[in-house]
């Protein structure tokens, strides 16, 4: 009984049930409950005119936690349309960070950017986004840019309302993952930051972040969800691409 009560499950359990820092909070519940009401239309993505792009990128689609790359097919398909080079990221759905899946998300951007003599710009949401931004830490010279859709990179980890699932699911705290690194520091490359007024699960200011931290940031008026699948959020990404992220 006590190896059971001291095992990883035991350790999940804590971390999940563990009391939120002082003063820190996620949106509100209204805003958390909204994230299963207000879905996007399939026509209204269907319908989407995507024109196209005056200069192809290279583009990694690098999805949110607990999520499997088939959740951004909406924008990996209008990245496609308009003529960019889309790929996913690779590893499936994303439970978190660790050295392995960093080190062979660092060697397929290699692979990219040898391949298509261009550097990759990396799209990530939620937790995507801050591989995305790590991985441009590490690789300057292969990757062009970074765009974030509602990632919480700035301020405390716990700012948002999924913390507990990472918790339950990864076996450790948000703020203290196995990878170490300064997520807040701006990539030494262009960088977009994405965040939702509207957002149920990560706080604003958490995914916008302080001007020291990102180059741009862009609010819309979407859904954490919606962000790999609104047209306006999909269309701010085409225009970021046209725009010279390099």
């Amino acid at each position: 009984m006590n190896l059971a009560m001291n095992g990883p499950l035991a350790r999940r359990l804590r971390l999940a049930t563990m009391p939120a820092p002082p003063g820190v909070k996620g949106p509100s519940l209204r805003l958390w409950l909204g994230e299963g009401l207000r879905v996007v239309p399939p026509l209204a993505l269907r319908q989407q005119s995507v024109p196209q792009a005056a200069q192809t990128r290279t583009v990694m689609l690098l999805p949110g936690f607990g999520a499997h790359p088939r959740a951004m097919r909406h924008l990996r398909r209008a990245l496609g349309d308009a003529g960019h080079a889309v790929s996913d990221w690779g590893e499936g759905f994303n439970l978190g960070p660790d050295s392995e899946n960093l080190a062979r998300l660092s060697a397929r951007i290699a692979d990219l950017h040898a391949e298509t003599g261009q550097k990759v710009i990396l799209v990530g949401w939620s937790l995507g986004g801050l591989f995305a931004r790590e991985l441009a830490h590490r690789m300057p010279d292969a990757v062009g840019g970074v765009i974030t859709m509602g990632t919480p990179f700035s301020g405390d980890r716990h700012a948002n309302n999924a913390w507990r699932a990472y918790h339950l699911v990864t076996g450790h705290d948000v703020a203290d993952p196995p990878v170490k690194a300064d997520f807040a520091a701006k990539p030494p490359v262009p960088t977009v930051a994405l965040w939702s007024s509207r957002d149920g699960i990560v706080a604003p200011r958490s995914a916008r972040g302080k001007p020291e931290e990102r180059d741009r940031a862009i609010g819309l008026r979407c859904t954490h969800i919606g962000f790999s699948a609104d047209p306006r959020s999909i269309g701010v990404v085409l225009e970021l691409l046209d725009g010279g992220q390099d």
